[in-house]
């Protein structure tokens, strides 16, 4: 069974739905549906399970103040359950069972890749929440969109940072070889380190599910040149042991990495181990955030009782604002429609910043935030947009 939404009607302020233009006339006939496709458990549900909270919220708030153009939305949602072929199965139930006008969904690459072909050859248009391989549209289809920047973009900031704030002239890379986010995200920031004028002085790897790094760490301090800093490329079920390991070997080294890092596991289970850890992500979530986020981080709190988790709790509400504000403009639920008012975005505020699809592109140029972790607590080490990016 799907979990369906319900209305927290007088829960959240309707001043944020204000805001941004989606609030109406009281909303009135059939919902339109939007599919939610999410890892609610398994290795990606740290992120996936957030996102869903963020989506759900949007659409709560949407109600709320009368949803759009009058119509109340509808969020259906599946546990992909990080399972290749259960989340093969969801599109088919969602498009032909759930007659969804749009699906949003997953944190990862791969399960968008198992998803995809369904919502491309039905015509329903699909936006990833925070799958961040930007080969994604180019390899699914015309339907395909990314409400996140892409792999190249935040591992070309991160390297920027690496060499820029923490004096990196070498770097040792450490990379899960089992998923394509891990993959690209080492290639694009070797790439970039590399023309920064950066050296990789030694490249090594291991698969999602490895309980040991020893080996991997051992060939580290025994190279010949010793790195400035680590880069591991690492999805959010591994890096909180790959870290601790990394320390308890005496490695006291800058650890930089992706936004798989952004999860509450890193410091659950690196505790201090995850000090001197630095990531690139989509926003640092803080109730001192001023404007969006600060009202998106109360709101969030009053819903579910606990702080946003990580920055994929705002990048599901986003998403959902990105499908409404083009349902706005199309004026319909139609799913062509939909897509069509998807490629005009242009200039659309959300917590995690603006979202414009240029000509020709379906991944946002959006800035990316890096995190930092000093006290067993996280807090915001630089925002930028790189100068160079890696071709996808």
């Amino acid at each position: 069974m799907p979990f369906v939404s319900t209305t927290r009607a007088g829960l959240l302020a309707g001043a944020f739905a204000l805001a941004i233009g989606f609030a109406g006339p009281a909303a009135s006939a059939d919902p339109i549906k939007i599919g939610g496709a999410f890892n609610l458990t398994g290795g990606q549900a740290s992120l996936d399970g957030p996102a869903k909270n963020g989506a759900q919220l949007a659409i709560d708030t949407l109600n709320a103040a009368g949803g759009v153009n009058g119509t109340p939305l509808e969020l259906v949602v599946y546990d992909g359950k990080t399972d290749p072929a259960v989340v093969a199965s969801l599109g088919s139930q969602l498009i032909n069972s759930d007659k969804v006008s749009a699906i949003i969904g997953f944190s990862d690459s791969d399960p968008v890749l198992a998803l995809g072909p369904n919502a491309q050859k039905a015509g329903v248009p699909f936006i990833a929440v925070g799958a961040t391989s930007p080969k994604l549209p180019d390899q699914i289809g015309d339907t395909m969109f990314l409400a996140c920047f892409g792999d190249n973009t935040q591992a070309a900031v991160g390297a920027s940072f690496a060499i820029d704030d923490l004096k990196a002239k070498s770097v040792y890379v450490l990379e899960d070889t089992a998923n394509e986010y891990a993959t690209l995200l080492s290639k694009y920031f070797r790439e970039t380190f590399e023309h920064l004028g950066g050296k990789v002085i030694g490249r090594d790897t291991y698969r999602t599910g490895d309980k040991s790094f020893t080996a991997q760490i051992t060939k580290i301090k025994a190279a010949a040149e010793k790195p400035d800093i680590l880069y591991i490329a690492a999805t959010p079920d591994s890096i909180g042991l790959v870290v601790r390991q990394v320390r308890q070997a005496g490695l006291k080294l800058p650890i930089v990495g992706g936004d798989g890092y952004d999860t509450p596991l890193l410091l659950e289970v690196g505790g201090a181990s995850a000090n001197n850890v630095y990531f690139t992500t989509h926003s640092f979530v803080s109730d001192s955030a001023p404007g969006p986020m600060k009202t998106f981080f109360d709101a969030y709190g009053k819903a579910y009782g606990n702080a946003p988790e990580n920055a994929f709790a705002a990048l599901g509400y986003d998403t959902v604002m990105l499908v409404a504000d083009a349902i706005k403009r199309a004026g319909s639920g139609d799913p062509a429609a939909i897509r069509k008012a998807l490629t005009e975005t242009k200039d659309l505020a959300g917590v995690t910043g603006a979202v414009t699809f240029a000509e020709g592109s379906r991944v946002p140029v959006k800035s990316v935030t890096v995190i930092g972790v000093k006290d067993k607590a996280l807090y915001k080490a630089a925002e930028m947009a790189p100068t160079f990016v890696p071709k996808p």
